[in-house]
């Protein structure tokens, strides 16, 4: 029972931070685009650190690198193969919302079994926790555009908002999903890791990086570097 309730409390942690970036629709005309970049590039900087502090490295030691290298670019076809299914339809915004939506499933996954493999004590409660966090900033930017994409079609800020909530709800179904079949799937733990981080690498050399460098802001670039150094921290030093 407590592995539900670790998974559950860091997945909707990260729905949390979803809605909390949805209800900037209620104060903001616009959004920020200084604050935009700078959430991107620090998800950014955290999450690549966390695929390979967390993911690769911990998978490695349990399978052979072949394995675990066919795992990674098999998490990053997954996402690519979803990302061109609906690129020819993404500027429908109601389109858009189910993009998002659909790719905050493995990262509620990714999440799901990183708590759970801290409970096992194969991987550090601090990975977990970092992991979490850097998912958790991108979603504030990201249910900020959610929101803001649904008010231009919905013409309704409260309507616009509950798109943004709606698409984070799935992160806490998919963690504990994961949570679930973490018993059953233990010996294709080192699997999920490398899948894990191969969908991460792609959201962030896909779209965060590239939407932090928008406009030359150096604002992304400087968060994607803090961001690298608190996972590194969290995870070689604490874990």
């Amino acid at each position: 029972m407590k592995i539900y309730i670790l998974v559950f409390l860091c997945t909707f942690f990260m729905f949390l931070a979803t809605t909390l970036g949805s209800g900037f629709i209620f104060f903001l005309k616009k959004t920020s685009t200084t604050l935009e970049k700078s959430c991107l590039g620090l998800a950014s900087g955290i999450m690549i650190a966390a695929s390979i502090f967390s993911l690769l490295l911990p998978s490695l030691e349990e399978k052979n690198c072949l394995f675990i290298a066919a795992s990674f670019l098999l998490g990053g076809f997954l996402l690519w193969a979803l990302d061109f299914f609906f690129s020819f339809q993404k500027k429908k915004k109601s389109l858009f919302f189910l993009a998002v939506t659909l790719h905050n499933i493995p990262e509620g996954m990714a999440v799901g079994l990183a708590v759970s493999l801290a409970v096992h004590s194969s991987l550090s409660f601090a990975s977990a926790f970092a992991l979490t966090l850097g998912i958790a900033v991108q979603n504030i930017p990201e249910g900020m555009a959610v929101s803001f994409a649904m008010l231009e079609q919905k013409k309704n800020k409260v309507i616009a908002f509950f798109y943004g909530v709606i698409s984070g709800i799935v992160e806490p179904i998919a963690g504990i999903f994961m949570a679930l079949l973490v018993h059953k799937l233990s010996s294709w733990m080192p699997f999920f890791l490398a899948l894990a981080a191969g969908t991460m690498f792609y959201v962030v050399v896909d779209e965060l990086i590239p939407s932090s460098k928008e406009e030359n802001k150096s604002s992304g670039v400087v968060s994607f570097m803090v961001g690298f150094v608190i996972m590194m921290y969290l995870d070689v030093i604490l874990g």
